[in-house]
């Protein structure tokens, strides 16, 4: 196995400034490192992080103790028939029709709401006025819940964040997200049991009413994937969103050429989740000794997966630093299921099955940001600066536009 002595910690200042410089490195010359701090390995060249994600040698076993203290059990810790039940009651609310027909409304609704905020003033802090504040509201509003409650789902999911990240074991952030789990449970599990004696047209209700071979989720179950779904589906978006115009914003030549061509969006969408993706690593746990570049991880142990090494691999893409929205490689048809190139979303089984709701409210929430502004640009020439290191994304994205008028809603 390679060592990394002159390759910054993944918990030090100096990685959290600029992880990719410490990537590159990595895929280089430690492909394989054994890291004290958080007791795993870690890995980072795509094809080592790929088959992490989608070969059957590798578990989810370490979602025991990353994921259920504060969600409790979910699908994501489930294998074989158990998951794919389970995954099976969840998934139709994600795709197709019932995404289309039920929940696309709730999504268009909610990104105008939050754009009327500002639309008129020729200026946003992107972050805190949309992208972190979006999501959210609409898993709320998709689940039928109370909408005065926004401000404390935000809170919740913020919290869960913090814990989910909180590789140095901050006690604060641990003791948190204990109080989040029990906050959450007290509120969810009594209005899930009215939704069961009294359902309506909300995924709450449906996911209270799935039923697979005499299979269906308790009230336990349900409550967990509804604290999964808050955590999983609010950071994607949230912070791609923002990425992704702090990225366009930096390039206006792909700017302009995606105002003009909005079937370009999912192709910025896809380089923005390549080349500066929310979710930086996910962890897997071999149940059987695995030889990956640089050597060889023992069964049992804890594996870091580099996602956002892995999508900037030389090996799998050319010019890798650079934001490319016209990206040869880049195949939207298969960018948001469990066949796409890059491995934000992770691969295989557990592939994220909020891929394509992600994408939609992307979709919804870029085209109503560039119908609400023309001229889109820096404000006072800033550049946005990521912070994170388990979930990345900028801390602001100061914008100036022009105000357009309104429109008929497409």
């Amino acid at each position: 196995m390679a060592t990394a002595h002159d390759i910054p910690d993944i918990l030090s200042e100096e990685f959290t400034a600029n992880p990719y410089a410490a990537y590159r490195a990595m895929r280089q010359d430690a492909p394989l490192i054994w890291h004290e701090g958080t007791q795993s390995y870690i890995i980072s060249r795509y094809e080592d992080v790929r088959r992490a994600f989608k070969e059957s040698a590798f578990t989810t076993a370490n979602y025991d103790w990353q994921l259920e203290p504060v969600h409790g059990r979910t699908i994501l810790q489930l294998d074989g028939r158990e998951h794919a039940v389970r995954r099976a009651l969840v998934a139709p609310a994600f795709r197709g029709s019932e995404l289309q027909d039920k929940f696309l409304p709730v999504i268009e609704r909610n990104s105008r709401e939050l754009i009327d905020g500002f639309r008129d003033a020729g200026s946003v802090e992107l972050v805190s006025q949309f992208a972190t504040r979006f999501p959210i509201n609409v898993i709320v509003d998709m689940l039928g819940l109370d909408t005065s409650d926004h401000d404390r789902f935000h809170r919740w999911y913020t919290s869960i964040i913090a814990f989910l990240g909180n590789l140095s074991q901050d006690p604060g952030i641990i003791e948190d997200g204990m109080r989040t789990r029990e906050e959450l449970a007290s509120y969810m599990l009594p209005v899930i049991q009215r939704r069961r004696e009294h359902p309506g047209g909300d995924l709450l209700s449906n996911l209270c009413q799935a039923e697979i071979d005499g299979t269906s989720m308790s009230d336990e179950e349900i409550k967990a994937f509804c604290s999964l779904l808050l955590a999983a589906g609010g950071e994607t978006t949230d912070k791609a969103i923002a990425s992704m115009f702090a990225n366009l914003a930096q390039h206006p030549e792909q700017l302009a050429a995606l105002r003009h061509d909005r079937e370009l969006i999912p192709k910025a969408f896809v380089e923005t989740l390549r080349y500066t993706p929310p979710v930086h690593m996910i962890m897997r746990q071999p149940g059987s000794d695995v030889t990956l570049s640089g050597g060889t991880v023992p069964a049992g142990s804890t594996v870091i997966c580099l996602i956002g090494a892995a999508n900037r691999d030389e090996r799998q893409y050319s010019d890798p630093d650079t934001f490319d929205i016209f990206r040869e490689e880049t195949d939207t048809t298969r960018s948001f299921t469990a066949a796409a190139d890059h491995v934000a979303f992770a691969l295989g089984r557990h592939f994220c099955v909020g891929a394509l709701l992600a994408e939609t409210e992307v979709r919804v929430a870029t085209n109503d940001l560039l119908d609400a502004m023309d001229d889109i640009r820096p404000a006072d020439g800033a550049v946005p600066t990521e912070q994170g290191v388990f979930t990345r994304g900028p801390a602001t994205v100061p914008l100036r536009f022009t105000p357009r008028a309104r429109s008929t809603p497409r």
